[in-house]
């Protein structure tokens, strides 16, 4: 379990790298940065290393799971309470002032949240919306319970408070999965194979189960295979499924990072995505140190990890 910071730290980082080309096509990447597109940390948000609402919203996630088996409380509460508290960050109306992240001034910082999120918070309206601003935030829900039909019931039950089609949120459901199995030394392949198994179970999977098939017919991506086969990771199941094609194709932490930030598309979410299952599996002594000693809210992350460590997995 000890790899689960490393799968906070390397999704922020894959965040972080993604995040000045987050609106970028290929073309202008490869034009900006060289021909194999951006290799390190570039300017954003007024600085290097800089996370987006991926990761604040990754760790209000946590900070929800962790109150909840603290107090036990049911965690749909306590996470709908800490969304409630993200969106005060993002300049929404004050809320519950629970847990500690509220207090990080860092965090009350507007980095390009999503329109889904933000007015889902606010008026608690149903939606149809499967964008990736529900699968993007719950690998932390892979701490939860040793039953992984449990966890996914969590992640997706976490998503769907945003976002109300299916794609939305069993894409959710699948990545939670796949970051358990992983922690629990299973390979990516074997992790997304349990769960598929439990996906195909819920009803509306067959966007993302067509997906994850499809990912395993393929080989090492390029940023044209992605765009032409997967799409641009705007919506839940293709932010996953490059995601995942990244990471299984990957030959070291750093190399699937790269391979999920570069191309035509959501590069933060499809970063953060593949960092969560790289680091899963690599642990924290695989991201480089030259991205994770400038990575933003680096001791936030590792303090509410260590948190999250002995409240969920103790």
């Amino acid at each position: 379990m000890e790899n689960f910071l490393g799968s906070l730290l390397a999704g922020a980082v894959g965040d972080a790298l993604g995040a000045p080309i987050e609106f970028n096509r290929i073309g202008d990447i490869r034009a900006r940065y060289g021909p194999s597109g951006l290799t390190d940390y570039a300017p954003a948000f007024d600085g290097l290393g800089s996370i987006t609402d991926d990761t604040q919203m990754t760790l209000f996630t946590l900070e929800g799971l962790i109150l909840a088996r603290r107090n036990g409380i049911d965690p749909m509460l306590t996470v709908r309470a800490a969304y409630g508290r993200w969106l005060q960050t993002q300049q929404g109306p004050e809320t519950t002032h629970d847990g500690w992240l509220i207090d990080v001034p860092e965090l009350h910082s507007l980095r390009a949240p999503g329109n889904t999120c933000l007015t889902a918070l606010r008026k608690d309206a149903n939606n149809n919306s499967k964008g990736c601003g529900g699968v993007m935030r719950v690998a932390p829900c892979a701490l939860w319970s040793d039953d992984p039909a449990e966890v996914f019931a969590l992640a997706a039950g976490c998503a769907r408070l945003t976002h109300g089609h299916p794609s939305g949120y069993l894409s959710a459901g699948v990545l939670a999965v796949i970051v358990h199995q992983v922690l629990r030394g299973a390979d990516v392949v074997t992790a997304t194979g349990l769960a598929r198994q439990i996906l195909v179970g819920h009803q509306g999977h067959e966007e993302q189960t067509a997906l994850l098939d499809k990912v395993a017919g393929l080989g090492r991506p390029t940023p044209e295979l992605i765009e032409s086969e997967l799409g641009g990771g705007w919506v839940g199941e293709e932010a996953l499924a490059i995601s995942l094609l990244c990471a299984i194709h990957a030959d070291n932490l750093a190399d699937g990072l790269l391979l999920a930030v570069n191309h035509s598309g959501d590069s933060d979410s499809t970063g953060a995505i593949c960092g969560n299952i790289l680091g899963a599996r690599d642990g924290a002594g695989a991201i480089p140190s030259h991205w994770l000693e400038p990575l933003e809210l680096r001791e936030v992350i590792e303090r509410l990890g260590k948190e999250g460590l002995e409240a969920l997995s103790g």
